[in-house]
């Protein structure tokens, strides 16, 4: 299916559904830590559709391929909350220096998060992900840098972080809609700061629209 397209350039999301597969590999004993480890590499250093393939070729799919006709379609978008609560996760952490990195799309969110941003910046975006639990801790260090992080508008947050000539969005406390997951946001901004903010993705904003124009 991407010997079509093998030019086309992977999403994170697409990167982190090749990675679970390799995890659902590793766990039924198809893969070795050691070849787990070497492909796991190779998929968050792809940069094609082309090149993410040939990684999970001699597995069986446990997830819709990303590069399939209905690639865009995020795979856990909208599922019911016990749905995408309860998964393995899929990252533990990020970091940048003089740089940026992004979480988005596709991935699981692990009970805790560590995030670093030093001269850059970063983004976590919840909106399409599933969670490791039904509480989940982002842990941040921002120095001279930032970071931004989406969750769905019913989600829970709870901000705890300390800014020293920095800070944390003190604004986006907010208890959780029943059965929603809830965020802890805590750490450390010196000269810098770490942002929340609520938005519903594309597909649920078309859905309000046309339930507003009913």
């Amino acid at each position: 299916m991407t010997d079509e397209l093998p030019e086309v350039k992977a999403s994170d999301a697409e990167r982190e559904q090749y990675a679970e597969i390799l995890r659902t590999g590793l766990a039924e004993g198809r893969l070795t830590m050691e070849e787990f480890e070497e492909r796991l590499t190779s998929v968050y250093a792809a940069r094609t559709r082309g090149e993410l393939e040939p990684l999970i070729r001699d597995l069986p799919e446990r997830v819709e391929s990303p590069a399939s006709p209905a690639a865009g379609v995020p795979a856990r978008a909208g599922r019911s909350w016990a749905d995408r609560i309860g998964r393995p996760a899929t990252s533990r952490g990020a970091f940048a220096v003089l740089g940026g990195f992004a979480r988005r799309g596709g991935w699981t969110m692990p009970r805790r998060f560590r995030a670093l941003a030093f001269m850059g910046g970063g983004t976590i975006d919840l909106r399409e992900a599933a969670f490791e639990d039904r509480e989940v801790t982002i842990r941040v260090v921002a120095v001279m840098g930032g970071v931004s992080v989406t969750v769905p508008p019913e989600v829970g947050v709870e901000v705890r972080g300390i800014g020293i000539m920095g800070g944390f969005d003190p604004t986006a406390d907010r208890e959780a809609a029943p059965g929603a997951p809830r965020v802890v946001i805590t750490g450390l901004a010196f000269w810098g700061g770490v942002g929340v903010e609520r938005k519903p993705v594309e597909g649920e904003k078309k859905r309000l629209a046309s339930g507003e124009e009913d």
